[in-house]
């Protein structure tokens, strides 16, 4: 009978054991075996960069919705092109006249934050598209899901792959449009777009074959959560505010905070793996920006060269976010960089 109770009891014990092994969490009420399967590659985020470079991104035929007034010297339209099954609208500039050996050379145009429910296809970023379009590009400004008339719903680009995606599959979808040239396309982007760029750049490693940031929100996870809106006077709206700290603590929630789970945080963030960007980058960014703080345009400099990544680095003393007061300088500065590795 001694010997039947010390097994009972043991095996009680084990189980017991178990399952408070299952349940443990840390201080902060954070379960470690979430966090230690996630280090161990068990779960891994649709946002990771190894999950997206593994991910086809086809894009589709793109197809003129609405021909728009021409420009100086290229033709305009609002187009369309699809991502994930979702009906995406686009802004598609074309140079008037022959093309050049193989194609014109294009531009995919990636906007910053405006409100999903205000924005419009023809609306804002007119002179930045009208100074790449009037040199001989292709331009190619996705709406983003949920923005305008694109299907689906609007989400955070820092904490949902969802706008990366649809950027992945507007260069797929330009890379088939006739009159362009699939081997000749670089990037652009602004605020969030250059978050955007930034991701796509460490996804896709050939076919962006130049890209430019203007005023990125290209900090680490780190930056983004900790170093970002306290440290500038600008507030998001609202309804943006509340899907960027959705996504971030749905993310915590499943994974813990950066302290908890570093090595799922650096898996999704694309400055983790800038030493395998093989384009070169420009950074422009406004002196007296009041949106994003300069030195994560700086740091991103810093850890490109230190990788011996080609990296050009503008700063504008006393413009703003959208580098206005000195808008020509910056248009300047980027067309040059584009010329020089698509034309």
């Amino acid at each position: 009978m001694a010997i039947a109770l010390i097994i009972v009891l043991f095996a009680l014990g084990v189980t017991v054991f178990k399952n408070y092994q299952a349940k443990k969490t840390d201080s902060t009420g954070f379960n470690t075996s979430t966090a230690n399967a996630s280090v161990t590659g068990k779960e891994k985020n649709p946002l990771s960069i190894e999950i997206m470079r593994k991910t086809s991104y086809l894009g589709s035929d793109i197809i003129i919705e609405q021909t728009l007034a021409d420009g100086i010297n290229y033709h305009q339209y609002i187009a369309s092109y699809k991502s994930e099954g979702l009906k995406i609208y686009a802004l598609l500039t074309m140079p008037i006249g022959n093309p050049p050996t193989g194609g014109w050379p294009a531009i995919i145009f990636n906007h910053g934050f405006i409100p999903p429910a205000q924005y419009r296809t023809t609306e804002r970023y007119v002179a930045y598209v009208d100074g790449f379009a009037r040199n001989g590009y292709v331009v190619f400004k996705s709406d983003y899901r949920g923005h305008g008339n694109s299907e689906g719903q609007p989400t955070s680009a820092y904490y949902s792959k969802a706008y990366a995606v649809d950027v992945l599959n507007a260069l797929s979808s330009i890379k088939k449009y006739s009159g362009v040239n699939p081997n000749k396309i670089g990037m652009w982007g602004h605020s969030m777009g250059g978050n955007l760029t930034l991701r796509a750049l460490v996804v896709d490693l050939l076919d962006i074959k130049v890209a430019v940031i203007w005023g990125g929100v290209v900090g680490s996870y780190d930056d983004l959560i900790n170093n970002w809106q306290r440290r500038v006077s600008y507030q998001p709206p609202p309804p943006e505010l509340a899907n960027r700290n959705r996504g971030r603590e749905a993310l915590i929630s499943q994974y813990g905070t950066l302290a908890q789970n570093p090595d799922f945080w650096n898996s999704i963030d694309p400055t983790f793996f800038i030493s395998d960007i093989k384009s070169p980058i420009q950074l422009d960014v406004g002196g007296a920006d009041e949106e994003v703080p300069v030195d994560f345009s700086q740091k991103l400099r810093d850890k490109l060269q230190t990788v011996g990544k080609v990296v050009e680095y503008f700063e504008y003393p006393g413009s703003d976010h959208n580098i206005s007061q000195a808008f020509n300088q910056a248009i300047e500065n980027s067309l040059r960089f584009f010329d020089k590795y698509l034309k």
